[in-house]
């Protein structure tokens, strides 16, 4: 009994944590708009995302770093809150934009792909791209040199 009372605060302390700080965080600017950004360059936080969250604070989002470039693909399985993907290539330019993609309500979720080859994509609120006018060759900037992941 002695011992689970010494484990209890460490146990209370580890549940207490959001599952949502897994992903380093970290900062992107796009057309000068700064956007603090969860970064999720494993497979692990690339296939979370932002599942399971209500909301989406206007000047937030994640941003997913692929190990190569290719043809990008997302759904929106679990995910809550609608979104706004942005696609960029390897020198950071935006290639392509999926504007105000819906939570899914079915199953199978329908798949939102990329116009082009992309690298990072981008997640935003819903209506974000729309309201700054964010257009392909845009050209993001990333608050610290992560680069593809190989």
């Amino acid at each position: 009994m002695n011992r689970w009372l010494t484990l209890l605060p460490l146990l209370l302390a580890t549940s207490s944590c959001s599952t949502h700080s897994a992903a380093t965080p970290g900062t992107v600017m796009l057309n000068g708009h700064r956007f603090r950004v969860e970064l999720a360059t494993n497979d692990a936080s690339r296939r979370r995302g932002l599942m399971m969250r209500t909301a989406l604070a206007a000047d937030h989002g994640m941003l997913f770093v692929f190990p190569v470039i290719g043809p990008q693909g997302f759904w929106m399985k679990n995910t809550l809150i609608p979104l706004d993907m942005l696609y960029f290539d390897e020198n950071r330019r935006l290639v392509s934009v999926q504007r105000d993609v819906p939570p899914c309500k079915a199953d199978p979720c329908p798949t939102y792909p990329s116009a082009a080859p992309a690298i990072y994509v981008l997640e935003l609120p819903a209506g974000t791209a729309s309201r700054l006018g964010f257009k392909p060759g845009d050209v993001m900037s990333i608050d610290a040199d992560i680069g593809p992941v190989r």
